[in-house]
């Protein structure tokens, strides 16, 4: 575990392996400790950095909207402090959003991009309004809220095939601070829309999308590779693809990275 400072804020991540590096960004009330398996997977023939992104895991807030632009220029700290040049940069859900921040603003600096249960696309007016709705809930009971938004990502079938797994998901983000939680909402509500990036084909690009995703509609999501070279790979369950398909995942991921 290794600490730098960004903007006076402590921001957290690890560094294992060696060799081309990958860089694993979690999602919202998540942290880096959903990478474990495929860091010791990833490792053996990659250098992989996990990031705790701003007011999640062990890194701290910022302020009180965490923009998706904050936490890519964190994710660039980290790895100039790393002196890491380029990198395959994966991001799941939130950390998509991040993922596509970084690539806006360091384009240099990205060899390849993972969307795994994410989009390209911005909020919806009614998306926009469901995070103020979130906002007001995890203010009134912070418990109650995590739970229920834990449940809500996996698949209904998968719902109690699961119950451990999810389980542990919610103690993790049971650790997520309410001013983590209330800023990253204020951020995700506020974000571009990066369609564009995947429309100019700048690097190679893999989509991962769950038919049942309860919070991206999958007939939607396509459309943000029409007439594009991203690939797409998608599995029958929700939105969390890394641990509903985790077995089928690692090799579409390490396929790709070759």
């Amino acid at each position: 575990m290794k600490n730098i400072l960004y903007k006076n804020t402590k921001i957290s991540f690890t560094d294992s392996g060696e060799g081309n590096t990958i860089v694993l960004l979690h999602g919202f009330l998540e942290n880096k400790k959903m990478w474990a398996e495929y860091v010791e997977l990833f490792s053996k023939k990659y250098r992989v950095i996990t990031i705790d992104l701003l007011g999640h895991g062990e890194t701290d807030c910022l302020g009180y909207v965490h923009e998706m632009e904050d936490n890519a220029n964190a994710v660039n700290e980290v790895l100039e402090n790393l002196k890491i040049g380029k990198a395959i940069i994966l991001g799941h859900s939130m950390g998509g959003y991040v993922a596509l921040a970084f690539a806006e603003l360091y384009p240099t600096k990205i060899k390849k991009l993972v969307l795994l249960n994410s989009t390209s696309k911005e909020d919806s007016a009614e998306k926009k309004l469901n995070r103020t709705r979130a906002i007001k809930a995890v203010k009134q009971n912070y418990v109650n809220f995590v739970s229920l938004s834990i449940a809500n990502l996996f698949s209904e079938n998968n719902r109690i095939r699961l119950v451990d797994e999810i389980e542990k998901v919610k103690e993790e983000a049971l650790k997520t601070p309410l001013q983590g939680i209330v800023a990253s909402l204020e951020g995700m509500k506020i974000r571009k829309d990066r369609e564009w990036l995947l429309q100019e084909n700048r690097f190679p690009v893999l989509l991962i999308l769950g038919k049942k995703d309860p919070v991206l509609n999958y007939e939607e999501n396509l459309t943000q590779i029409e007439d594009t070279t991203a690939e797409l790979v998608t599995f029958e369950d929700g939105h969390m693809s890394h641990i509903e398909n985790k077995e089928e995942l690692k090799p579409v991921l390490l396929d790709f990275f070759n």
